[in-house]
């Protein structure tokens, strides 16, 4: 029997305004897998992540978390049920300390009973961030920021974290630091959901990826069946 789906989303429509941005989308995650998403900018990654974060609702369709429906819910309840996003371009509070921006990251009621534990997780998975906890956000460097970010997710004690664009701008030798932090996650029994522009590196680092063209999903599968894939190879590697 196959095992069920921590996150399922079902057929969701998604508009801005009067303008329909994603169409009839399905995907499923399950508890512990890493998952990407691919596509080139404009596919809608990071609004369907947003729908998921429910900072936009759906127009029609549903999404499931642990089997409940919260496509109705607003953001700080589904932050309460475990889904923690780290956005695109980190979203810091640049002249607050490293520690304070950690401590925002444990808001909702839950995770403030595991501050002390989540804190200790966040500094052995990023050593740099304790060094430098008296530091304001805005001193660190492009990857410690994107640490940070990570960590603040990391604080929220989460079940499932969405992740956009975590390795955008940085070095590959930092990027690689954070990927191998993302399988370290993975193993704390934490699922990982992330976007990402690298389709090769996507591809290397999950389970599985859906591929999303103008919001709708066009491909899907194992990341090693998808590198084997001819319309993966010609249209994002060049071969």
């Amino acid at each position: 029997m196959s095992q069920e789906a921590l996150l399922k989303v079902s057929d969701i429509s998604v508009y801005y305004g009067s303008l329909q941005v994603i169409w009839d989308l399905s995907l499923e995650v399950k508890p512990s897998e890493i998952v990407a998403l691919i596509g080139s900018n404009g596919s809608s990654k990071t609004t369907l992540l947003d729908t998921i974060s429910g900072l936009i609702h759906p127009a029609k369709g549903s999404i499931t978390f642990e089997s409940r429906p919260i496509e109705t819910l607003d953001s700080f309840n589904i932050v309460a049920l475990g889904i923690t996003q780290v956005p695109e371009g980190r979203e810091l509070f640049p002249d607050l300390s490293v520690e304070d921006n950690l401590y925002l990251g444990s808001y909702n009621p839950k995770a403030r009973s595991q501050r002390a534990k989540n804190l200790k997780v966040v500094f052995e998975h990023f050593p740099i961030l304790e060094s430098r906890k008296n530091q304001s956000a805005k001193t660190l460097s492009g990857g410690e920021q994107q640490m940070l970010a990570i960590g603040r997710g990391l604080m929220s004690d989460p079940k499932l974290m969405l992740l956009d664009e975590m390795s955008l701008g940085l070095a590959p030798i930092i990027c690689t630091e954070l990927y191998k932090a993302l399988r370290e996650i993975s193993q704390r029994r934490i699922t990982v959901l992330f976007v990402e522009q690298n389709v090769r590196r996507s591809l290397e680092e999950a389970d599985r990826a859906y591929i999303i063209e103008s919001g709708r999903v066009v491909l899907s599968g194992t990341a090693k069946d998808l590198r084997e894939e001819e319309k993966v190879k010609k249209a994002y590697f060049g071969l």
